[in-house]
């Protein structure tokens, strides 16, 4: 087993590594930009070194730096979390040259999964189905014209880097096709520095559904059930569950080969996830693999028992899965929803600021995975992601009870979140039914508006005392020597013109 390893992410993932870590004995060491000094992960951690200004690429993408802190505090492997280099086969490169582990798969299953197109042609000869579409191999607006028509509107344009939603537009009729190619095309150029594109054809109402697998370096592999995304906004996740109401033995049966076939295509070790389309009538459709650790693997947790981060950190040494991971036994069901920090008054977009108040749920069958604290400062550098509220329950319906009490418990106040929002989706009839697809947002929730929740009074008087004397997030600024606090320096959560929420 590892001696000590250097965590390259923040956050929440960062927290929930060194927890893994703490159990293992080996020492955890993290790493933090100017806007993080003082964050959870950072003061938790047994040694923490500092990267440099708030900035991604001059921290938490910075490579060198990383290694070089890696060398410095003596780190015999790396965790790359989730984001960040998580998938960039050139730092696991560069760790391997350094003589440090790199805790994921190896590069070269980074670099064939991280092209999609590479993706879809392994994915072919490995006879797992895919989403038709074209091979990308003229990427001119002409030949994508005919391919888009050979198959049939609606099609969807993707980038062939990246991911997140980046580079992806739904065109319904020929008309919109260049527009949208030019606009794919200049942001997958921007987000990826690779403005490729190709097609496929758009299913209509699919469900995305995931399975967990696992390989270790003595030729064992598995999968560990799967895991239903459907609820998402603008391509991204926010509501998961296990296993998946759509999928009964043989389909989880058959996904799960397809899933292994995929891993066995490109020679994967560790934790990865295979995801897949199903459409209306259950087919289903091999879409991308992550070559990481997913946000949502605590459901995946929650319902095989099994820690996946010290999975990963056991594999990565060369240990063999051990036999609770190479029988799994999948028993009752989780729910995760994703709290984010974003304004729902203005299209969800995020937002920084700072925790006043903070009161997590907790009680049976209730799981929080977060990094925050009262009084902390969230950044707008990074992934507005606060936190995951996790639910378990002997079936789906105790579990999404769970969810709605958890959610309807969890407080935090100075930004805006989207805590709303998710209580909403949960409380909707198709929700609680198990009727999911991608559209699930679009056709239950189309109109939906955060609602106002004044403070009483007493409340908003409450938080003026303890911004202005006990809780500022710095020393207040006083107007004269001796002189009470200025309200105009201490703004921390309020405006000029109003409270701030």
């Amino acid at each position: 087993m590892f001696r000590k390893v250097l965590i390259a992410n923040r956050g929440e993932i960062a927290v929930r590594v060194q927890r893994a870590l703490r159990e293992l004995g080996v020492r955890a060491v993290a790493v933090y930009s100017d806007a993080d000094a003082g964050a959870p992960h950072v003061t938790r951690a047994d040694e923490a070194y500092r990267l440099g200004p708030a900035e991604p690429a001059a921290s938490y993408l910075n490579q060198e730096r990383l290694l070089k802190v890696a060398r410095q505090a003596e780190c015999d492997a790396v965790h790359p979390g989730y984001g960040f280099l998580a998938e960039n086969a050139d730092f696991a490169r560069a760790c391997a040259a350094a003589g440090i582990v790199f805790i994921g798969p190896p590069a070269a299953a980074i670099a064939a999964m991280g092209d999609k197109l590479r993706a879809r042609a392994l994915m072919l000869q490995a006879g797992v189905p895919v989403v038709p579409g074209s091979d990308g191999a003229d990427g001119s607006v002409d030949a994508l014209a005919r391919a888009a028509r050979a198959l049939r509107f609606p099609v969807l344009v993707k980038a062939t880097a990246g991911g997140g939603g980046k580079g992806m537009r739904i065109v319904h009729e020929p008309r919109d096709l260049r527009r949208a190619l030019e606009s794919a095309r200049g942001e997958a150029e921007n987000a990826f520095g690779d403005g490729r594109l190709y097609l496929e054809k758009y299913l209509q109402r699919p469900r995305h559904v995931e399975l967990q697998i696992f390989a270790d370096a003595h030729g064992n592999t598995v999968h560990l059930f799967e895991r239903e995304c459907s609820i998402q906004r603008r391509h991204q996740k926010i509501v998961e569950e296990a296993p998946s109401p759509a999928l009964g033995p043989r389909q989880r049966q058959r996904m799960g080969e397809a899933a292994l076939a995929a891993a066995h295509a490109v020679g994967y070790r560790g934790a990865g996830t295979v995801e897949f389309l199903l459409d209306a009538q259950g087919r289903h459709y091999f879409l991308e693999m992550n070559t990481r650790l997913q946000v949502e693997h605590p459901v995946t947790e929650m319902v095989t028992g099994l820690d996946l981060v010290r999975l990963q950190i056991e594999v990565a040494a060369g240990e063999k899965l051990p036999p609770e991971a190479l029988a799994p036994v999948l028993r009752g069901h989780a729910l995760e929803c994703r709290v984010y920090a974003e304004d729902p008054e203005i299209g969800f977009l995020p937002v920084g600021g700072r925790i006043l108040r903070l009161r997590s749920p907790g009680g049976p069958g209730v799981r929080v995975d977060g990094a925050l604290r009262d009084g902390m400062e969230v950044p707008l550098h990074y992934d507005a992601l606060l936190a995951k509220v996790v639910t378990f329950g002997r079936d789906r319906e105790e579990s999404v009870r769970r969810m709605r009490r958890a959610l309807g418990e969890f407080v935090i106040l100075g930004i805006p979140t989207n805590l709303q929002f998710l209580q909403a989706i949960v409380a909707t009839p198709a929700f609680g039914a198990g009727n999911l697809s991608t559209h699930f947002i679009a056709e239950n929730l189309p109109e939906w508006r955060a609602e106002s929740e004044p403070i009483p009074p007493a409340g908003l008087a409450a938080l003026v005392v303890h911004d202005l004397v006990g809780g500022g997030a710095a020393a207040p600024t006083t107007a004269g020597a001796g002189g009470p606090p200025s309200p105009w320096e201490t703004l921390a959560g309020w405006r000029h013109l109003g409270g701030g929420r």
